[in-house]
């Protein structure tokens, strides 16, 4: 690596280690509740940073940097619990809204959900009518809703923590998809379904990956389809954690769609073996 490039990379790191220890000792429900404007001037730093385009040479540096590793977990961390504290925002507003629809469609990322929706729909052959699975659908289930609502297909949508349950279906209600959509408390190990599922859908921010996975490989029968999100663009894949993950033995890789804007996920498509 060049001298240039090695001094961007290391101002990267001292960059990235302030912001963590601003949010390193925050846990999940303090960071819902919080209305401070330093977390959320931090927050949107991290995403800019992680817009920030970066060479293979320079991604290697940040990653083999001692110590780095509990500290890209615990940013990840942060980034979660704040997206998750926007989304319960929004789903809010919506819930709010006099118009629904049109609150839903102003969410920022819309464009993004809906070319994803089209790439799931697509990438797995589905039909209307099939069902699908998204795991970690969260707050404001905006993948099934898109999947739903543009594509006719039937949706389950699965929210480990029953305090919030009841807020995606308040929201699915109010956007009038209660006959195709609902949402089940519980996580990946109430899996398989009695349902018959035709895609399983693991969310970017679902964890723990390796568990999830892990699980599926021995309970879904052969042939089940399942996708999965994840970065591979520039510094987002470092500041996404899933980059530590390795798929386990018992799934085949038959499709990788990159991004292409509005979107930043590649979804990887698989079959179980």
């Amino acid at each position: 690596m060049n001298k240039i490039l090695q001094v961007e990379a290391l101002n990267l790191i001292t960059e990235l280690q302030q912001l963590h220890a601003l949010v390193k000792d925050m846990g999940e429900d303090e960071i819902l509740e919080s209305s401070s404007v330093e977390l959320q001037v931090a927050f949107k730093r991290l995403d800019e940073l992680a817009a920030l385009e970066m060479d293979e040479k320079s991604t290697e540096t940040i990653l083999k940097s001692l110590g780095l590793e509990s500290l890209l977990i615990a940013i990840s961390n942060f980034r979660f619990s704040y997206n998750l504290k926007l989304e319960i925002e929004k789903a809010n507003c919506i819930l709010e809204s006099q118009n629904s629809w049109k609150t839903f469609k102003n969410v920022t990322f819309y464009p993004n959900y809906l070319q994803l929706a089209r790439t799931e729909y697509i990438g797995s052959n589905l039909k209307p009518e099939d069902c699908v699975v998204f795991i970690g659908s969260g707050p404001l289930p905006q993948s099934l809703t898109m999947l739903c609502h543009e594509h006719g297909v039937r949706g389950i949508g699965i929210e480990q923590d029953g305090n919030r349950a009841s807020l995606p279906r308040e929201v699915i209600s109010r956007l009038r998809l209660s006959e195709n959509i609902r949402i089940i408390e519980g996580n990946h190990f109430c899996l398989p379904l009695e349902a018959r599922c035709e895609l399983y859908m693991i969310a970017a921010q679902a964890e723990p990956k390796k568990e999830i996975f892990e699980h599926l490989a021995k309970v879904l029968p052969k042939g089940s389809k399942v996708s999965y999100r994840l970065y591979e663009k520039g510094l987002r894949k470092i500041l996404d954690s899933s980059i530590l993950f390795e798929l386990p033995a018992g799934f085949e890789e038959y499709l990788r769609t990159q991004p292409a804007l509005p979107v930043n996920n590649t979804v990887v498509f698989l079959e179980k073996k």
